[in-house]
């Protein structure tokens, strides 16, 4: 039975004129949603993060540091909590209670909810084996030791792998890129090759950013096979589903994502939470899923802050506000880091695609959140230093 919000009485918290909603993740859909919901609905929500981390990690920007030039921020969640006002539960969400609208914790503790949004993200796992799988900051180690080796001429053949079912692949061409240009004035021999499945690298984004793609892959010397599914590395070979082989001193692939398959609601067979045109949880009362939990067919994080945006915008017209919430329409966003000049590019499928070597958006960031982005370039204060 759905459980309607009514503004202007006793809820869950217990607070007058407020709803209270619990936002179960800390990545990047979470904050932004936090963020959505305080700038569209104020004090007509009372919002509770639900994470086990401590911190809030600026993920992108791990594939620049294996080349010394980024590094990922970190932002403590109990500062954030702190600025924003936001209760934060230090734990992780174990089940989802739908018809009590409560969620039950990692630690036993039950929290009510009027509303709850999933921002779980996903499970990133190896996809192709014997490659040194990349999925994000605790594997920065590993590619700088590759790069380290290839400069000392340990290792001449690396190959960067594109799995079959990666959707977000901008990753590994930044990789390719960047290890060129690392190591192209101490190892001229070194033979680097990026396969992808892909028809076209970067095809989302529209012909000239994949043209750009090409050239800029070539004028590093790295080559490019497209329409390549690879299925493992071994023996010092690349193999790959058409029965064909290359020989490689080392590999580093995508991940595959698999999603956390929270308890209590419904999911596909891979762990997504099936969405609709704004953002509610498929067969669930009460409940939002955003970001890479949500089963939508490209996982991005400026594409998951949209998502958040929309959901905010459902709950904020719900507790009241003057506003119209408008379906899902992803607008694609997308920073390439090359080691020299960096690459906007942005498709909206509406008009033209767009290409830039500025800013495209404010602020010029890996990730294009609404809300997000601005808040963490306007406080860097919160952020602490990197233990890696």
């Amino acid at each position: 039975m759905s459980k309607p919000i009514i503004v202007g009485v006793d809820n869950q918290r217990g607070d007058a004129h407020s709803i209270r909603v619990i936002v179960a993740g800390g990545g990047v859909a979470g904050l932004e949603a936090v963020l959505a919901l305080q700038a569209l609905a104020g004090d007509r929500t009372a919002i509770e993060l639900l994470t086990p981390e401590r911190h809030f990690t600026y993920r992108p920007l791990a594939v620049a540091e294996p080349f010394m030039s980024g590094r990922v921020q970190r932002f403590p969640f109990s500062a954030i909590g702190a600025d924003r006002g936001v209760r934060v539960h230090r734990d992780a969400l174990a089940h989802v209670l739908p018809d009590a609208y409560m969620v039950e914790t990692q630690e036993g503790a039950r929290l009510g909810y009027d509303v709850l949004i999933l921002a779980l993200g996903a499970r990133a796992v190896e996809a192709v084996s014997g490659a040194i799988t990349f999925r994000g900051p605790q594997d920065a180690g590993r590619v700088r030791a590759v790069v380290d080796s290839l400069r000392r001429a340990d290792m001449h053949r690396v190959a960067f792998i594109v799995p079959p079912d990666a959707t977000w692949t901008l990753p590994m061409y930044e990789l390719a890129l960047q290890t060129a240009r690392a190591v192209r004035l101490v190892a001229a021999g070194a033979e680097l090759t990026v396969l992808t499945p892909e028809p076209f690298p970067l095809a989302g984004f529209g012909q000239a950013a994949t043209t750009e793609v090409e050239m800029l892959l070539d004028s590093h010397g790295v080559r490019l096979h497209t329409g390549a599914e690879v299925d493992e590395v071994a023996a010092g070979r690349v193999w790959m589903g058409s029965g064909g082989s290359f020989r490689v001193d080392c590999a580093i692939a995508l991940p595959q994502l698999i999603g956390p398959r929270p308890r209590g609601v419904p999911c596909d067979r891979l762990g997504f939470v099936p969405v609709d045109e704004y953002a509610r949880a498929l067969g669930v009362d009460g409940v939002f899923a955003c970001g890479d939990v949500a089963a939508h067919s490209v996982k991005q994080g400026g594409l998951a802050t949209q998502q958040a945006d929309v959901a905010a915008a459902v709950i904020a017209a719900d507790a009241g506000v003057a506003v119209t919430p408008r379906p899902y329409q992803p607008v694609l966003r997308g920073l390439l880091l090359t080691g020299e000049t960096a690459r906007f590019m942005r498709n909206d499928h509406a008009g033209e695609p767009e290409l830039a070597e500025e800013p495209l958006w404010w602020p010029g960031a890996k990730i294009a959140g609404r809300h997000l982005a601005p808040y963490l370039a306007t406080h860097l204060d919160l952020a602490v230093a990197s233990t890696r």
